[in-house]
């Protein structure tokens, strides 16, 4: 895997290459999103039983809830120190 890895809470890790977007959950839209992803067996939860902050959307068509803001998670993409190689 080429590319790095953005931390999104808990220590877990995703490539930060192959994100479509980071959004905020509260909107029906991306509620749908999330339900189908769960539907399709393609939600990844990764909020540790806290509350979702933000909802990532992978070119993978996977859906990642993290517990962190999606201004954070976005911040970390742009800061190299939050990176790790991959």
């Amino acid at each position: 895997m080429s590319g790095k890895l953005v931390n999104v809470g808990f220590g877990n890790f995703i490539s930060s290459n192959r994100i479509i977007s980071v959004v905020h959950p509260e909107s029906a839209p991306i509620k749908r999103i999330v339900q189908d992803a769960k539907d399709r067996g393609c939600l990844i939860d990764v909020t540790q039983g806290r509350k979702t902050r933000s909802v990532i959307i992978m070119d993978s068509h996977h859906v990642i809830l993290a517990p962190v803001q999606p201004e954070t998670v976005s911040q970390r993409l742009m800061n190299k120190e939050e990176l790790v190689e991959g």
